[in-house]
Order: C-alpha cells, then structure tokens, then sequence
C-alpha cells in the first residue's frame, strides 16, 4: 500500500495563549479521526503550535483506503419464493429498497441460515480527493467558544487566517479551506522573517521553520523556557517559580523564546510579596525568583519573542512597565493600612451577597454565631472564631483586592496582623478560602477550619433554601467546590462533626421564612453523593460506598472510617460468601410483613448442631465487636465477623430457616436478624459485588 506524509497547517493572527495548547492538540485529534473514520492507515503524528500556526504533521498515511464490501441481509432464503417459484412480497420488498432487481439478490449464509441479501462493493477513499473534507472537519471540532470573521469574508475562525497549508508528499492542491487555497508556502517570525517560505516536501518544515526563527513545536518551545529561565535563575543563586499554566501561556506568547533577567527596587519588598508576584505573573506575564530561604528577590525573568541585538534597552522596557504597577501595589498598601478592618465592617452592608440572603453583613453576622457554635463543637476558642468571622469579608473592600482579585484573604491576614489582632485571627482570615481547588492546602488552625466551615455552610444552605441549587451546567456560586472543600476538612482534619447538625445550626442563623422547609436535609444529601467521585478516585468500587450509605450516616469521617473499612473487607478471602450471605438473609427478613415482630433468639429453640454453632459464635464475638465499634476501629470489627464464615456457611447447608414449626421459624429468624444487625453496625455489606 503506497503511502506518503501529510502537513497541514493553518496560518494565522496571533491566536489566544491560554487555549493555543488545547486548540493544537485538538486539531491535531480532529485530522487523525478524519483519516481513521475513513479507514486511512497512518504511523507517527506530530502536532505544532505557535501563536502564528495550528500544523499536524503524519508520515506514512496511506493514499487510498481498502476497498469494502458491505453486506445488506434480507428475508431467510426459505421466505424468498412461494410455492410457485415467484418471489414473495418479503423479498420483492427488500429488492425495491435496495434498488435492485430481485433477480440481482443474492444469496448469503449467515450463522442462522441461508438468506438473500446484496453485496456492495465500496471503493477506499482516496486520501487526496477527501482531504479537504478531513481538514474542514478537524476546523469544525475545534474547542472555540466565540469565532470572528474578517475583511469581506463570511468564513468564521478564532483569528484571522492568512495562509493554508496541506501537503500530501509534493501535492498541495487540496481546494480551498476557510476562503484561502492550500498550497506549500509557509511564513516564519513575524519580525526575524520576511517572505514567504516555500517548503519541497512535509518533512521540511520543523527545519525550514527553525531556519525562519520559529521553533514550532509548543512542547519543544516550552522547555525551552523552562531551561533558559532555569539558567538565567542559576545566574542569580535563586530558583525561579514555574507554574504550569504560566509556563503554558508563556509558550503561547512567543516562536523565538529568549530569556531575559530585569529587576526592580529593594522598598517594594515592603509590600506583601503575593501582590507583587500578581502583578508581575498575571499582568506582565514574569516568571518571579524567590531565595534559598523562600524570600522574594527584586528580579524577575520575562520572555522575548525576539533576539535583540540590544537585550539591555529590552530589559530596561521591561523595568519601565512593571515600575507603575509595583509603584500601585505599593500606595494602595499603604493607603488601606490607615483604615482598620473593623473600621470597614459597616460598609459590608453597602456589598450584596445575594438579593434574597442579603448584603455581606448579613452573611458574616451569620457567620459570626455560626463559627463560634462550629469552634465550640471542635474544642476550639469561639471568641477567636467569632472575631475572624466579623472581619472575614473587609478586605474585599480595600484599594488592594479591587485591583489585584486573587489577593482576597491575603490582603486581609496582612491588614489584620498591621491591626494588631491575634495572629490566629489573621491566619484564618486568609485560610478560610482553603482548599482552593481540589488538592490544596487545608485551613491550618482550628479557628480556620471553623471560619472555612462556617462560610461554605452558610452559603450551601442560604443558595439551597432559596431553590437554587447547582444543576448540572450552572453552579455559580460554586456549590460543589464548597461541598468537597467541607468534607476535605472534617475528613482530612479528622473532625468528627455531624453534618446534618451542622448544617441546622447554619439554617437556624437565617431568620424565618427564608430558607424553605426540607432544605438542609436536600443539602445533607448533595453533600454525601459527593463522596461517590471522592471514593471513584481512589478506586474503591462504587458498591462500597453503597453500603455504608445505606446506613444514611451523617458524619463524614465516619462515612471515611467506614468506606475504608468496607474496602478492606471486600478484599479478604470470606467476604464473597458473607456477602452472599447477608444478601440472601436481606431478601428472606425483606418478605416478612411489616409488622413482623423480632425478639432476642431462644437457646431453648436451637435445635440443629448448626444453628447453635453460629448462635454461639456471635455471641461470643458481640461484646469483642462492640468494643472495636465503640473505638470507631471498623476494620477490625468486621475482621472479627468474618470469622463467622464457616459457622454461616453450615448454618444454610444445614438448617431449614421456613420450619413448619412456628416457634423454630420464628426463632430463626431473630438469629438471622441478629446476624445481620452485627453487619449493619458498620454497613450493608450485601450490596458488595465481590470478586466480579
């Protein structure tokens, strides 16, 4: 099969940086499932992105498809003539839908029989006659939320479009796609470039691009800078501070990286470093240099997209822009340190939480009772809690957080610790936001995790109460983010609360009529079927999860102990046979009427060598059990009941549980129940599916 490599590429305006990563490998997957949805064989694929460029480069993709014969079944041969030897209404009927002839029919043995059918031969497709189509449907795919036209043209992308390339070996007359022919001319840098570039063949493009100063592939680019801002750190004696997504967007701003260390002056030190880090990471797009010891250095390294012959002018440009901003950081630090949090408290009221649950005062009075009440609970000082909560919300009132957002609650510690309040007051001002994300950092102090708590439970009953919960494309007040932000910090904190007690106390805060009736029970409920992605994550079987919440706990940490404990059990080698086990004891007490009255078992009425086996082992493992389940120790309690699996197993080989004998039947049954009230102690382990 003959075959040749395939470039395409799209040349564009510059595309946006925080998507070029996605939008490069999205297009890339939409050209490599046009060729396999045609049944086009290829080998290596690689993917290119640049802020000026979206390219896909395959070697060895096959020209033409293989041929196909589709076969189309009709009614069984034996329904196909009458006794006559005229075909029947069946297969006349197939014949016209097919557009054939009956005559033409064929027929076809199947694994039920002989039936008449029709072979149609399908020719491969021919990869340059379909390619168009491939590209125009890879463009189609692409992940863009808002496209734009330009000039006179109706054709719609994400930037203007200014070249196209798709090259299948030396051909490159593929038709036109987004207005503009294909062709085998590319461009390079927009400024260490000029002309056109004409490549001969595909695999001369990373090298005729290299040539133009466009390094294009994006994972190439990127440890580019990855290594250069390592060097020029190096230089300094610092580390430079890298995050993902900086580095990823740094990597969408530029074909030609080159690294370049300015500075700034020693007095903006004085201003809180994560303010300066904003603004240098966020709006000027620096990576910042901390030292050995963690501290902010006054430098920081930027990125060209140019190799200049003078890098000291761009350096000095570069000092000249992040000066205004560090100079703003700066007053506006000063400015708000002459007005004390509490100073700012009345003038929550002029900020709207939500129309129905009122301003921000409203909330922290809310949260003031309620994270006392929370502090009490965990053994913490409420007076601290209460004072947290008061000022939890003021600094979003400050000249700081208007100008640099993600400086909400650090803004706040820094105020509060220059107020002069205690430094747990302050450290909780700037933890309740943690976690952040899903695998933050979590509250430290217990005054933390109290203000954490009390924010989030406040707003997951207030947003319920007014029927607005998420649904499954809107959560604007990010409600399953605090969900799994409270159940993270009473697992991972190990604070053993009751959440439906919690959530109560949070509702009692409202005033009447506000929060509709069943509300916090709604919420309790939304809150646990949280755990069932938690536990996903941890490859624990969704029936695990299933049988602890059958037991409609209400405390997370116990829900943790349990599932962990469940998961263990699931494991060991008599957890199928008990399974099964209390399945099928769970379905004989199901069919018993309602009113069924279960007393403790009779000795007297044990009459089977069986069933005074298994009454006589869970007698003698009750008192041992129910220590482990006082202690909270559920692994080892249900490793105790395992050892019933014998005594169980004999139990139903040997006794016949609906005995004529009422008395007996009766007594049976309370032993079967006894059994299975020992299990249910720590969960419903019937609803396991062991070993599948």
């Amino acid at each position: 099969m003959s075959t040749d490599t395939l470039l395409v590429e799209l040349g564009t305006e510059e595309l946006p940086p925080k998507a070029l990563k996605t939008l490069g490998l999205a297009f890339r997957d939409g050209i490599v499932a046009g060729l396999q949805e045609r049944q086009l064989g290829f080998g290596e694929v690689q993917w290119f992105a640049s802020p000026r460029r979206l390219a896909v480069l395959i070697r060895e993709v096959q020209l033409q498809a293989p041929d196909q014969t589709v076969e189309t079944l009709g009614p069984p041969l034996a329904q196909a003539r009458d006794r006559d030897g005229n075909w029947t209404p069946a297969a006349r009927g197939f014949a016209a839908k097919q557009g054939v002839e009956p005559e033409q029919l064929e027929t076809i043995d199947t694994p039920k029989g002989a039936r008449l059918g029709l072979r149609n031969h399908i020719p491969g497709a021919s990869t340059g006659a379909c390619l168009n189509d491939v590209i125009h449907g890879s463009i189609q795919r692409l992940p863009i939320p808002k496209r734009m036209r330009w000039g006179a043209r109706r054709v719609e992308f994400v930037r203007p479009v200014h070249w196209v390339v798709a090259m299948l070996g030396t051909e490159c007359d593929h038709g036109e796609v987004l207005g503009l022919p294909t062709g085998n001319i590319t461009r390079g840098h927009r400024f260490h470039s000029c002309g056109d570039i004409v490549l001969r063949h595909p695999e001369d493009y990373v090298e005729a691009l290299a040539a133009a100063k466009v390094v294009a592939s994006f994972e190439q680019r990127r440890e580019m800078i990855r290594d250069q801002v390592q060097v020029e750190a190096s230089a300094l004696k610092a580390t430079a501070i890298m995050d993902d997504d900086l580095l990823d967007e740094v990597t969408g701003l530029v074909e030609w990286p080159v690294a370049l260390t300015g500075s700034f002056e020693e007095r903006f030190l004085d201003v809180p470093a994560e303010a300066l880090v904003s603004s240098m990471k966020e709006h000027q797009k620096y990576f910042h240099l901390v030292d050995a010891e963690g501290r902010l250095r006054p430098n920081f390294i930027t990125i060209s997209n140019i190799e200049s012959k003078d890098p000291i002018q761009v350096i000095a440009g570069n000092e000249r822009v992040i000066r205004p901003r560090l100079s703003d950081a700066a007053f506006f630090f000063e400015t708000d340190k002459k007005t004390s949090l509490e100073q700012r408290v009345p003038r929550l009221e002029n900020v709207v939480f939500q129309q129905q649950l009122g301003t921000l005062r409203d909330k922290t009075a809310r949260m003031e009772k309620l994270a006392g009440e929370l502090a009490r609970l965990i053994g913490s000082a409420p007076e601290l809690a209460c004072r947290a909560a008061l000022l939890s919300k003021t600094d979003l009132l400050t000249e700081m957080v208007l100008e640099f957002a993600d400086m909400q609650g650090i803004a706040g510690y820094y105020y509060a610790l220059n107020d002069g309040e205690a430094p747990e007051v302050a450290a909780a001002i700037i933890q309740q936001y943690w976690p952040k994300f899903a695998g933050d950092r979590l509250p430290e102090g217990e005054t933390a995790c109290a203000l954490g708590l009390a924010d989030r439970l406040d707003t997951l009953v207030g947003i319920f109460g007014i029927g607005q919960p998420p649904t499954g494309s809107r959560d604007p007040f990010a409600l399953r983010r605090a969900s799994l932000a409270v159940l993270r910090i009473l697992v991972e904190k190990q604070l053993d609360l009751d959440l439906r007690h919690c959530l109560a106390l949070a509702e009692a805060q409202y005033p009447p009529g506000v929060i509709a009736p069943g509300s916090t029970e709604q919420v309790l409920d939304y809150m646990i079927e949280r755990f069932r992605a938690w536990y996903e994550e941890e490859d624990i079987p969704a029936e695990v999860f299933k049988a602890v919440s059958a037991r409609k706990s209400s405390r997370p940490l116990d829900i943790q102990r349990r599932v962990h404990a469940v998961h263990a059990f699931s494991r060991l080698p008599e957890a199928a046979a008990l399974a099964a086990a209390n399945k099928r004891v769970s379905n004989i007490l199901g069919k018993l009427d309602a009113d069924h009255q279960f007393s403790i078992v009779s000795a007297d009425l044990l009459v089977e060598p069986q069933e005074k086996a298994l009454a006589a082992e869970l007698a003698g493992l009750e008192e041992q059990v129910q220590g482990h389940l006082d202690a909270d120790e559920y692994s080892e309690a249900l490793a105790c009941l395992a050892g019933l699996r014998a005594a169980v197993d004999d139990f139903f080989d040997g006794v016949m549980v609906n005995a004529e004998d009422s008395s007996l039947r009766h007594n049976r049954l309370n032993l079967l129940k006894a059994l299975r009230d020992q299990f249910l102690q720590v969960a419903d382990i019937s609803q396991l599916v062991v070993g599948k």
